[in-house]
């Protein structure tokens, strides 16, 4: 027999009194003594009161008034989209520690699609990425905990904990049909953001695996750094599987490559989330050719270098479709030290392209994968004959080309277009 629904006029005054108290607190007065649309809801206050109510006398254990308001935050907030939260004092120490670049965990940036804990990309050199996890494979089980009802936030927690204990990954990858288990052992992961070397002479690689404060001058350093050896006659920006990071520091990796023009735009209902970035004069590397590699784990961040370099023809985007994260969070903190990381506006591209949930097209579409050639189909060379004259030039070391080419295709395909952009640079010119 179900229970009848409890009179709100014989609910305690006090408790209903509270609840509109804290609405009345919370909300401009325009809202409540104005007739239009945004009138306060008194008879969904009066629900939620009647809610309270049952839970505080029915439940089957005793719950605190504080644990029950903060739960129905937390519910209010991520319902609204993937990416809002309210964070406790200690959620509020796990983001700065991600800020900072060191954390004890696996190395996995995450993310809710369609209610599903996913993978949005491994961090470089982390258990994770070792491990072998791929963007987009859907996480089941953490240890022993199903994911299905866990917030965002407590996902990262739970796979968040001391270096050198043990986690078990349950997930579900694309095209697969049984779950597959991965056992990875905690790490302090101190991430690096900017990696550099060159393929071969003339042609560097920039691999930037997520966007922290001072990405953008270790960008700059990074260019400097290959110039020492020789004029660039191309450059690689790898920005596959960089989940984003900070804006400020995508705007300065693109500032890099720029010397004029709107890098990216936000908009929002608050006039001070409408901002725009543009390039400023100085420019680390203005006229070597450049193609800007991304994937499905390329997001936010990511997704504004490769949009911005896209639309103002500054380099080639090549790989396949980004993540599609286009949105911007903002924290802001509550007088108890906690705070909100709530989504206030979108971003743009400089052609005014929305990312979110649509992503970066690459202009030219390059799936990953290895081309093995079979051993039978291999033709025989002059240098391959025993005896053979050799040349009176050195011949170039297979050492001096990058052990990534050989296992990386979509890396080659890069190379061979800088290459073919040279040549065609050369007559030209």
């Amino acid at each position: 027999m179900l229970p009848s629904p409890i009179d709100p006029a014989m609910m305690p005054r006090r408790l209903i009194a509270t609840l509109l108290t804290l609405v009345l607190l919370a909300l401009p007065l325009s809202s409540v003594a104005s007739n239009g649309n945004d009138d306060l809801p008194v008879e969904d206050i009066q629900i939620f009161a009647e809610v309270f109510e049952r839970i505080k006398r029915a439940y089957v254990e005793e719950v605190e008034d504080s644990t029950l308001l903060r739960n129905a935050m937390r519910g209010m907030l991520r319902e609204l989209d993937p990416h809002s939260a309210y964070l406790d004092e200690e959620e509020f120490q796990s983001l700065r520690e991600s800020t900072e670049g060191e954390f004890g965990g696996v190395g996995i940036e995450v993310s809710l699609q369609d209610g599903q804990l996913t993978v949005i990309t491994p961090i470089d050199d982390t258990p994770a990425s070792r491990a072998g996890l791929q963007a987009r494979d859907v996480i089941l089980r953490i240890d022993d905990t199903p994911t299905e009802r866990l917030s965002l936030q407590d996902a990262v927690n739970l796979m968040r904990g001391d270096p050198g204990s043990d986690i078990q990954l349950t997930i579900m990858r694309q095209g697969e049909e049984t779950p597959r288990s991965f056992t990875l052992t905690r790490e302090v992961i101190r991430t690096r953001s900017v990696r550099s070397e060159l393929l071969e002479p003339g042609y560097g690689y920039l691999r930037v695996s997520q966007f922290q404060s001072r990405t953008g001058d270790q960008v700059r350093s990074a260019i400097t750094e290959l110039e020492s050896d020789g004029a660039l006659n191309g450059l690689v920006l790898d920005l596959r599987n960089n989940p984003g990071g900070v804006l400020q520091a995508a705007v300065a990796v693109a500032d890099a490559f720029l010397d004029e023009g709107l890098i990216v735009y936000t908009e929002g209902r608050l006039p001070d989330s409408a901002m725009r970035f543009s390039a400023g004069r100085e420019t680390a590397a203005p006229e070597v050719p450049l193609v800007v590699l991304i994937n499905g784990g390329s997001a936010s961040a990511a997704e504004i270098v490769a949009g911005a370099l896209q639309d103002q023809r500054r380099g080639v985007v090549m790989g396949t479709e980004s993540f599609g994260k286009g949105s911007v969070q903002q924290i802001m903190p509550l007088g108890n030290g906690e705070g909100l990381k709530l989504t206030t506006a979108l971003y743009f591209t400089p052609g005014g392209r929305s990312i979110q949930a649509l992503g970066i097209e690459p202009d030219v579409q390059v799936v990953r994968g290895r081309l093995e050639v079979a051993e039978s189909s291999r033709q025989v060379r002059e240098a391959d004959l025993e005896g053979h004259l050799r040349s009176r030039e050195d011949p170039r070391e297979d050492t001096e080309t990058s052990e990534r080419l050989r296992e990386d295709y979509q890396l080659g395909e890069a190379l061979n277009l800088l290459k073919a952009l040279n040549v065609l640079s050369r007559r030209d010119g």
